[in-house]
């Protein structure tokens, strides 16, 4: 089949990786100029974790990854007030690091080795499925027909909107914002440390990376309409947080000169199905679970991985698409259920919110609570399709 993925972020490269092993012809098209750089750290483990080691991604992934020490939450001044050591939670779980979203999507990105056509600077601009082919327009003015179309092309999809609708059928906004941003020679290094300061509406987090880099994270409350451009993000975040404690004033200063920006709301995907005729959705087009949830990169994975196998393993392309979310559907829906009520880890509403939070911070902190209360999200309760085995090798 000629397939086109919209989207190379996480699931689209991940995606084309298992379509090519089935001897599929695949074309990638991405609307930024350039493959993305910049993001956020994730916590990456799970059924993710698997994708991983069946890409044979792992060693560079390790490469590139951190295994962070401690998690630590501090106060205005800085000092501590609770401080747990994430293998308190690894006890029970052996494939686990942290690393930037971007690098995740570049090391998929190369183990796909050139064998899928990529596109930058484009995307889709019309659909047209008439049964037996899936006739695409894009931005550009170029056409092209092609057997299956899937977007994988995140929160805001465009192929989501094409051929499902409005965002407004299917976005839950969860009240929060998020923004990541990095800067050279931060003087305050703590190597190998989470460091999360959280007042009533927001949380800042600042970590440590390589290259004498460190990563500046907000998740702040905001009711009302998100803004699109740069700086009117800029002015929303320095409205909410100015005059806060600890480090905040100074990670704002460095804001405005941060090269990499990445700004966004924090909402969810609900969809009842993620198909149509042969249009399909995977990742965070289909079913985002929020960055509260904190595994949307492993679940796309997990997703893209699941969509391939199934069509590898032959027969109607709609028969393929119905086992694809029925295998998935009750997995990514507990996640998304379980992700709303995480609102008040990252910016707390009130004060009781704040003193709950650093409360289980502090719990977290004895021996065995942390893997009780975290311990089970560590394990995707899914089981994924077989891979044929009959598919054409990479």
């Amino acid at each position: 089949m000629n397939v086109l993925i919209v989207g190379a972020g996480i699931a689209g490269p991940t995606l084309a990786f298992w379509l090519n092993k089935a001897g599929h012809h695949v074309t990638i098209v991405e609307h930024a100029q350039e493959l993305r750089s910049g993001g956020y750290l994730i916590d990456f483990w799970g059924a993710g974790f698997e994708m991983a080691e069946k890409m044979g991604i792992v060693p560079k992934l390790r490469q590139r990854g951190y295994v962070m020490t401690e998690a630590r939450a501090v106060n205005r001044e800085g000092g501590r007030i609770a401080s747990f050591k994430p293998e308190a939670i690894m006890e029970s779980v052996e494939t686990y690091l942290s690393l930037a979203r971007s690098d995740l999507s570049a090391v998929i990105y190369e183990a796909l080795g050139g064998a899928a056509e990529l596109i930058l600077g484009d995307t889709v601009a019309d659909l047209a499925d008439d049964g037996d082919r899936v006739r695409v327009s894009f931005e550009s003015g170029r056409t092209g027909d092609f057997d299956l179309v899937v977007g994988a092309d995140g929160l805001h999809s465009k192929v989501r909107q094409l051929a499902f609708g409005p965002d407004e059928g299917f976005e839950r906004y969860l009240g929060l914002v998020v923004a990541a941003f990095e800067a050279t020679g931060y003087p305050q290094r703590d190597e190998l440390v989470a460091m999360m300061y959280a007042d009533v509406g927001f949380q800042a987090v600042r970590l440590s990376l390589r290259d004498d880099k460190t990563l500046f994270l907000f998740s702040v409350r905001h009711e009302g309409d998100v803004p699109a451009d740069r700086a009117a993000q800029e002015e929303l975040l320095r409205a909410k947080l100015t005059g806060k404690g600890w480090e905040v004033p100074d990670m704002l200063d460095l804001m405005a000169k941060a090269k990499d920006f990445y700004f966004d709301s924090v909402s969810q995907i609900r969809m009842r199905s993620w198909t149509t005729g042969r249009v399909a959705l995977v990742g965070d087009a289909a079913a985002c679970p929020s960055f509260l949830a904190g595994q949307g990169s492993a679940l796309a994975m997990v997703g893209a991985y699941t969509l391939g196998a199934e069509l590898a393993s032959g027969g109607d392309h709609r028969d393929a698409f119905a086992r694809y979310q029925a295998r998935l559907a009750p997995l990514l829906r507990s996640k998304q259920d379980a992700a709303v009520g995480l609102g008040l880890a990252f910016a707390p509403k009130n004060r009781l919110q704040l003193f709950e939070r650093n409360t289980v911070m502090r719990l977290m902190g004895l021996p065995k609570v942390a893997d009780l209360v975290m311990g089970r999200s560590f394990h995707d309760a899914v089981e994924l399709p077989a891979f044929p085995a009959t598919t054409t090798a990479l």
